[in-house]
């Protein structure tokens, strides 16, 4: 007697260590403090960049880290997982800020967030298993180009002495990890190259001159733009990108802190936890985001934190932070933040991705694929434009390459011919299958095997009807054999019912 084990989902998603365990053992609560206190660090200097990024005042970024951190702490499927102000979505909504102001830049990022909680509703979390690696390699690889990118104006035009100073903050990040990484070394990194422009008394950009620094906590911030239908159809597509651009991005760090904690999370809540964080975002003045990767592995990875209260209290050192170090912050030289989100780009782009040897071995499809999404997402700074049509490359060159793995094998006798189909059979394989039988010569009687086969769709209904009126208008009949069951169904229930070829 067999026995069927029923996995209990409660136990599947459970929060282990949970919350209560975690404040129970001054162990485990002073790991989870220390991790968020190096993240709410880490986070000050990347907030203040993708907020530069976007256009818009330190401070908006500052504060929307903060608010997105605490809320996904709350209404987040993953645990320890980082979300905050993120280069992604700087990249998308950047020209709203730029073109229209600030108030329909908040809206633009409320109504994302309204629009990630509908497609969670949707299931889109779901449609991630349907995005291929090729394109999710071509979409790190364009963030990274576009983060870059960003940097060159900072680097155009600029006194001399940013060159040496960019250098410098670049290569403190790239040996201070060989020595400790127990602070962020870009924190290590933008603490050396301030003290040198203040103690020389450089005179180059600093952060001071991109915008005020917060010095109070987050006040409400209605966006005042009129609601009609012109205000939606003007914000709505930056909206939608957003939210995709942001929803990918958070389901792909939470899929990868999944692998590395052997844990599992709850997709659809974190896509609608998402959209519920960027709506409390923009009511605060806050340019919304979605999971940091970078940063989530400091979480996870470099400082060991597995829950939630990570997470919180990486927002609430961030705001503290912020608050009362704020004139610090404002004589940050701008030199230190480019070099920061360099070494940004640098480490998100998929080097292995463009190796000789990779490209050598990958087959060609997958590195079009690749390249395809790049070279659409640099032209058009849209990252969900270049997804989309990334996995619309994918899907026609594998339906191409799968449509010609179908094989048609004859044998005839003095009184019947016997064909095997053999391979999988929908609209593209199923159009030329018609071409594959011999009307005029076959006898009388025609046997066609489809044991090896299975039909998916209406298209292939239609083929093999037509391959059954071309029989009969040679006068000979027809026999379909080896039907599996779902095939059957699917064919009795639809054969006889298409206008003859």
């Amino acid at each position: 007697m067999s026995t069927t084990v029923v996995p209990d989902d409660r136990a599947r998603y459970r929060d282990n260590p949970s919350v209560l365990s975690v404040l129970k053992s001054p162990r485990l609560l002073t790991r989870e403090a220390l991790a968020g206190l190096v993240v709410g660090l880490a986070l000050i200097p990347e907030a203040i960049s993708f907020s530069i990024i976007a256009g818009v005042d330190p401070k908006v970024g500052l504060f929307s880290s903060f608010i997105m951190a605490v809320t996904i702490a709350f209404v987040g499927g993953r645990p320890a997982m980082i979300s905050a102000a993120t280069g992604a979505v700087a990249l998308v909504i950047a020209p709203v800020a730029r073109e229209y102001g600030m108030d329909y830049f908040i809206a633009t990022v409320m109504l994302a967030g309204v629009f990630q909680i509908l497609l969670a509703v949707l299931g889109v979390a779901k449609l991630m298993r349907f995005i291929p690696r090729s394109v999710m390699v071509g979409f790190v690889n364009a963030l990274a180009i576009l983060i870059f990118s960003a940097q060159l104006p900072h680097l155009v035009d600029v006194p001399w002495l940013v060159y040496p100073l960019v250098t410098g903050g670049i290569l403190i990040m790239v040996f201070m990890p060989r020595l400790t990484k127990v602070i962020p070394a870009p924190l290590v990194s933008i603490i050396l190259v301030t003290a040198v422009v203040v103690v020389f008394a450089l005179n180059v950009p600093t952060v001071g001159d991109e915008g005020e620094l917060p010095r109070s906590l987050p006040e409400l911030f209605i966006p005042n733009v009129p609601l009609t239908w012109e205000t939606f159809t003007l914000i709505a597509p930056f909206a939608l990108a957003m939210a995709l651009v942001g929803l990918m991005e958070s389901l792909m760090t939470a899929k990868l802190v999944d692998e590395i904690t052997d844990t599992h999370s709850r997709k659809t809540r974190e896509a609608w936890g998402q959209g519920v964080a960027n709506v409390l975002s923009g009511l605060f003045g806050g340019m919304g985001g979605c999971a940091m990767i970078g940063q989530t592995m400091i979480n996870v990875k470099a400082s060991g934190a597995r829950t939630r209260i990570s997470t919180f209290l990486a927002g609430v050192f961030l705001l503290i932070l912020v608050v009362a170090l704020g004139d610090f912050v404002a004589i940050i030289p701008m030199a230190a933040l480019v070099a920061v989100m360099v070494m940004v780009s640098v480490g998100t782009f998929d080097w292995h991705s463009i190796r000789p040897s990779t490209l050598r071995r990958m087959p060609k499809s997958e590195t079009f694929v690749m390249l395809a999404t790049v070279v659409v997402v640099v032209l058009t700074h849209n990252l969900a434009i270049g997804v989309v049509v990334g996995v619309f490359v994918a899907s026609v060159l594998f339906v191409r390459r799968v449509a010609h793995v179908v094989t048609v094998t004859r044998t005839a006798g003095p009184d019947a011919a016997h064909y095997v189909v053999d391979g999988e059979l929908f609209f593209a394989s199923s159009n030329d299958l018609t071409t594959q039988f011999e009307y005029a010569e076959d006898p009388d009687r025609v046997v066609i095997d489809l044991s090896r086969s299975h039909v998916w769709d209406a298209s292939t209904v239609a083929a093999l009807d037509t391959i059954e009126t071309k029989y009969a208008q040679h006068g000979k009949s027809v026999e379909f054999e080896g039907m599996n069951e779902a095939t059957g169904r699917f064919h009795g229930r639809l054969t006889g019912g298409f206008p003859p070829a």
